[in-house]
């Protein structure tokens, strides 16, 4: 190994290459990576749902149920309170468990009114509920 040397009887240029410094370089550059790469993947995962232009034809088997801007609620064009959703949908389970309802939303209705009408048909047990959205 040839290192530098103070003695004047030698002359010969340093043959070695002095890769500490790359080394060094190199580990700190790994790290910035490790620690950097799962800050670059990090994404929420969803499903969304997709949107058709089919119309879907409603069978006698649906219900719609309007949600107004204001918070009114139809059930088939009929107005409904919102105390009485949950008996409502009860009902209409308990006589077909496989009965669609069809939910249709204004854009302007408040998140806490559709939040509630979720609730009241996962507590009465409804295991198709489907948002229904306007074709362009």
């Amino acid at each position: 190994m040839a290192f530098g040397s103070f003695n004047s009887g030698n002359d010969e240029p340093m043959a070695e290459m002095n890769v500490i410094p790359l080394v060094d370089i190199m580990l700190v550059l790994l790290v910035i990576f490790i620690i950097t790469a799962p800050v670059l993947t990090h994404a929420v995962k969803i499903d969304m749902p997709q949107a058709s232009a089919d119309i879907n034809e409603e069978t006698p088997d649906t219900v719609t149920l309007t949600i107004e801007a204001d918070g009114s609620l139809y059930w088939n064009n009929d107005p409904l309170p919102l105390n009485r959703l949950s008996e409502r949908m009860r009902e209409v389970v308990a006589q077909d468990p496989d009965t669609e309802i069809q939910l249709r939303a204004d854009k302007g209705a408040r998140y806490e009114i559709i939040a509630q009408v979720l609730a009241a048909g996962r507590q009465a047990g409804a295991s198709r509920l489907g948002f229904v959205m306007e074709p362009e």
